[in-house]
């Protein structure tokens, strides 16, 4: 048995080599179920459950750190597509994550109530799942923190860097309230940074018409879309109120 061969400094090395996992399987081992196999199929079964048990944390850390409104939010579990007008199919091939990979922007654009939030976590979740790095925050809690951020010595440039390096990120509430023109200047700055390299998904009740205006109908405006609108997938999240439908369903 691979356990009984472990003495107390081996244990000790793999602990030293964040291997605590690959140390918990084999220990882990059931002595009557494994005794007839080979060392190498032994070995084989302890790595496979030692990975399951690092993706697995993995995964839950990113989610966690994610900072998502709805962690429970599931992309494959979405209610009522048809009566909201929504393509399974399409849902299905955000859940692959290939736009990421492509550097693609999704819009889900929708009345009030409509599930933009919750799709737009199910997103970033599906995206952690697959071991992206991603992070979600509204709009007003953005221009909150890049207030306070510009208020600290260096603290505009470490904002820009920090919403930069995430491969996958959710603006909710997307022009909820008409940016002021720091917040337009740092957006332009913003988009130039992850367009081409990284993926953002917004989640507003505008539709692009009314973009530009909201953005302040100037060369910022004109600037910000010109990075944001070519290389974007838009879903239409409707009309239907799903948060009547839920608390009619409680």
């Amino acid at each position: 048995m691979i356990g009984s061969l472990l003495d107390v400094e081996t244990k000790r090395k793999l602990r030293e080599m964040n291997a605590t996992e690959l140390l918990t399987a084999i220990d882990g081992q059931d002595p009557v179920a494994s005794a007839g196999l080979p060392f190498e199929d032994r070995l084989r079964l302890a790595v496979d459950e030692a990975y399951s048990s690092f993706t697995h944390s993995k995964v839950t850390g990113l989610i966690r750190r994610a900072g998502l409104r709805y962690p429970n939010a599931d992309l494959r579990r979405i209610d009522l597509l048809e009566e909201r007008g929504l393509d399974r199919s399409l849902l299905s091939h955000l859940g692959s994550c290939q736009f990421v990979t492509r550097q693609q922007n999704v819009v889900f654009q929708g009345f009030t109530g409509s599930g933009k939030s919750y799709l737009g976590c199910a997103l970033a979740k599906r995206g952690c799942e697959h071991r992206i790095r991603a992070h979600y925050i509204r709009m007003p809690d953005l221009e909150e923190a890049w207030t306070a951020a510009q208020e600290q010595p260096g603290g505009a440039g470490k904002f820009l860097r920090k919403y930069t390096a995430f491969t996958l990120l959710v603006i909710d509430e997307w022009l909820l309230d008409r940016p002021t023109e720091s917040m337009r200047g740092m957006l332009l700055d913003l988009m130039e940074r992850r367009y081409g390299e990284t993926s953002t998904v917004f989640c507003t009740q505008y539709q692009q018409k009314d973009w530009h205006q909201r953005l302040g109908a100037g060369v910022h405006a004109d600037a910000i879309m010109d990075r944001i609108v070519h290389n974007t997938i838009w879903i239409e999240t409707g009309t239907y109120n799903m948060r009547e439908h839920t608390a009619a369903q409680a």
